[in-house]
């Protein structure tokens, strides 16, 4: 099968042509219908964060059809649509038994630890295997695995609850999530900070409330919105130390900043001033869990999640195609999110 792999940190990825996995007793064999471009794949190809072994095949969104089974699969079947959760777990250490499965003793993430699904065919246990609606197209289903799933689990550590008003930081493929997530889980106000004037635009045909960040200080923006109160919330998805503390200082006394974008830099904080007096935290949130993903593939069945003007193109299983998507990522360029279609 043709699959599209990182063979060296910091060189563009290559077309290889590679068996087709195998299917073991517990396995699920799938067809790669849709594969969405993240922004850590483009890390992952910068050598910013390390992936082995190498070679890998990259692309930990992925929805499909299923192609072939193990002898004990029980869930699902030849045909069925499916979309992967990124984790492969082991179901029994203390991390997977207490709903904690990021943290996973033997856990691999597909694209990053072993191969995923830049390619035509993917072999991936049955426990990360969930059944895609008919109403949800692959392309939307795909994306549903990692910027909407990443941002459902920002806003649960967020803990966000009905009545309370929330700021996004970044409006790309997660913030849209967010935006409507958020709104579906009972945020009054949705304030969303970027500097792209499309992407603001969209963001506020989605409900919220935009902050254009190239044009207006973004602390002192959501403090004039709110009557000087701040944000009950704030979800940070860029990943620049200026924004993270953007983020924690837009806050509302008692507030919670969750910060997903990764800085490279630290970032300096008044922790009195910022933090202890005003009683406001500053939350870590990595990846998702596998049973957070039923809920959130109902709000997408339902249209309580609009994904279809968050999937801004789509491209072939291509090395150069693929390349120039990871390159437009890497230097911030337009569009929301770019989809593999085989």
């Amino acid at each position: 099968m043709k699959a599209v792999r990182l063979i060296q940190p910091g060189q563009p990825l290559e077309m290889q042509e590679i068996p087709i996995p195998l299917v073991g007793d517990n396995d699920v064999l799938v067809q790669v219908k849709a594969a969405g471009i993240c922004h850590s794949d483009a890390h992952y190809r910068a050598g910013r964060s390390p992936v082995y072994p190498l070679p890998m095949t990259l692309g930990h969104e992925i929805a499909g059809r299923v192609a072939a089974i193990g002898k004990n699969i029980t869930r699902c079947k030849p045909g069925d649509r499916v979309v992967l959760h990124y984790m492969i777990t082991c179901g029994n250490c203390y991390y997977c038994t207490t709903g904690n499965e990021q943290f996973c003793e033997k856990g691999l993430m597909i694209g990053h630890y072993t191969d995923g699904g830049y390619a035509e065919y993917i072999s991936i246990p049955e426990r990360s295997v969930l059944i895609l609606p008919e109403e949800i197209p692959f392309t939307e289903g795909a994306t549903l695995m990692c910027a909407s799933a990443t941002a459902l689990h920002a806003l649960r550590k967020g803990r966000i609850k009905g009545g309370e008003s929330l700021a996004v930081f970044g409006v790309g493929g997660l913030g849209m999530s967010a935006i409507q997530l958020g709104r579906a889980l009972g945020a009054r106000d949705v304030y969303a900070i970027d500097i792209n004037p499309e992407k603001l635009h969209l963001a506020q045909s989605l409900g919220a409330i935009p902050i254009d960040a190239s044009k207006h200080d973004p602390v002192t923006a959501v403090k004039d919105l709110t009557a000087g109160h701040g944000v009950d919330v704030s979800i940070e998805l860029i990943g620049l130390p200026s924004t993270i503390q953007q983020a924690l200082r837009c806050l509302a006394n008692m507030g919670r900043a969750v910060v997903v974008g990764i800085a490279e830099n630290p970032i300096h904080i008044d922790t009195y001033r910022e933090l202890l007096s005003p009683e406001r935290e500053l939350i870590g949130s990595n990846d998702h869990l596998l049973q957070e993903l039923p809920l959130l593939i109902e709000f997408a069945r339902r249209r309580t999640l609009d994904l279809s003007s968050i999937v801004s193109r789509t491209i072939p299983l291509d090395a150069d195609h693929i390349n120039a998507a990871l390159d437009n990522l890497e230097s911030y360029g337009g569009g929301i999110r770019t989809v593999i279609t085989p």
